[in-house]
């Protein structure tokens, strides 16, 4: 009897390890890791900001959250000329760190061509990973330890999803328009390419962000869609950003080149004007085809296109879409990756991986990496500064 117990038990011990390693192979199929735990950090709001609204023309309305969920939180507010050079801090909450940056609320539009021959550093979907994001610029001698800008004349392009399923959202959109600023004064430059998800934050779809920023937004007394409409600083400056650009011969895109988009008789120029004056607008399939509706489309346009890896392109559709715009590669994100690729004999580049995030543990542990490009070769470099030629 006791023998049979002792079988029954091992037989019922194998069976739930044997469900055991079948679940977390499915999710690591599905996810790539497992989640097995948040820092409480995430729903600090002490300091939470800042967040900065045009009063009018001349007034700025600078806000910073303050106090917390058990004595009650109130809103820190103040106002300036937006004649005036401000200086700022962001605060991170999970290191109690912070860093500064000078508040400009004027914007231009970018280029959409480069052509100077400097090295770049593309790196992609971040998902508001503060964290990793500011250490792997670090690593690969971007900026130094005290967050300064070091890369000189180089060019960090930034391939969209910058934004949402994480909790430093703020944190990483202020670090951008700091390093934009800095970059500048050495001759050097930051491309804010937008993705899709930051095509939703400014659209009012917020199915990706975390409900810590409906929270402030509350707290703010603001809707969520007013943090980053054209009456917020960081709203007016993304507005302002492109979704394509070509950086010495190479492509840059969140999605990639539908292959109707090579046909189309269309600039890169017009489909950033034509993306820009749809930011704030739902996209939505209509009867008739347009161009327009083949720039913002959910499926093809540039920032949506995941043909690359699930369609059955061939190689000559690939390098038509890439030759359309005299480039000789394209680099894109949007599609999870195991590592940054080359694909269609080097004529697509893709780097969108998996990053840790800053309030999660993760097994196994996320890894960040990007794509270098200098004196015409490409490199995948990792968060440890490391490269290997592709």
């Amino acid at each position: 009897m006791k023998k049979r117990i002792l079988r029954y038990f091992k037989h019922l011990l194998g069976t739930v390890l044997f469900l055991l390693i079948v679940g977390v192979i499915v999710l690591l199929c599905i996810n790539g890791t497992l989640n097995y735990g948040h820092n409480d950090l995430r729903y600090h709001l002490e300091n939470e900001g800042p967040y900065v609204f045009y009063e009018n023309d001349s007034t700025l309305n600078i806000n910073y959250v303050k106090g917390n969920k058990g004595d009650g939180f109130y809103v820190d507010s103040k106002n300036y000329p937006t004649d005036k050079d401000i200086t700022l801090d962001c605060h991170f909450p999970l290191e109690s760190s912070s860093f500064s940056f000078v508040l400009n609320s004027t914007f231009k539009t970018p280029k959409a061509v480069y052509n100077d021959g400097n090295k770049i550093l593309a790196i992609s979907d971040i998902e508001s990973g503060y964290r990793t994001f500011r250490d792997f610029l670090i690593a690969n001698s971007v900026i130094d330890k005290n967050l300064n800008w070091i890369f000189g004349k180089g060019h960090l392009v930034l391939v969209g999803d910058f934004v949402d399923r994480g909790f430093s959202t703020t944190q990483v959109l202020w670090f951008i328009f700091k390093l934009e600023h800095e970059a500048k004064q050495h001759g050097g430059l930051v491309h804010f390419i937008l993705g899709n998800h930051e095509l939703y934050n400014m659209q009012g779809q917020y199915k990706s962000a975390e409900q810590k920023y409906y929270a402030v937004a509350s707290i703010l007394g603001k809707q969520q869609y007013d943090l980053y409409s054209k009456n917020s600083v960081l709203g007016r400056w993304m507005h302002s950003k492109n979704t394509i650009e070509r950086i010495n011969g190479v492509l840059f895109t969140h999605g990639g080149i539908h292959p109707e988009l090579a046909d189309a008789d269309i600039t890169l120029e017009e489909i950033n004007s034509i993306n820009r004056a749809n930011y704030n607008t739902t996209y939505f399939p209509k009867p008739e085809e347009t161009i327009d509706q083949l720039i913002t489309s959910h499926k093809k346009g540039v920032c949506w296109y995941r043909g690359y890896f699930n369609d059955d392109l061939s190689q000559n559709e690939v390098e038509k879409g890439v030759a359309k715009f005299n480039a000789e590669s394209v680099v894109v994100g949007h599609t999870i990756q195991s590592m940054v690729k080359k694909l269609f004999d080097g004529k697509v580049y893709a780097i969108d991986v998996k990053h840790p995030g800053d309030y999660i543990s993760m097994w196994p542990n996320r890894k960040s990496e990007g794509l270098l490009i200098e004196a015409g070769k490409y490199y995948q470099v990792l968060y440890t500064g490391e490269r290997n030629e592709l």
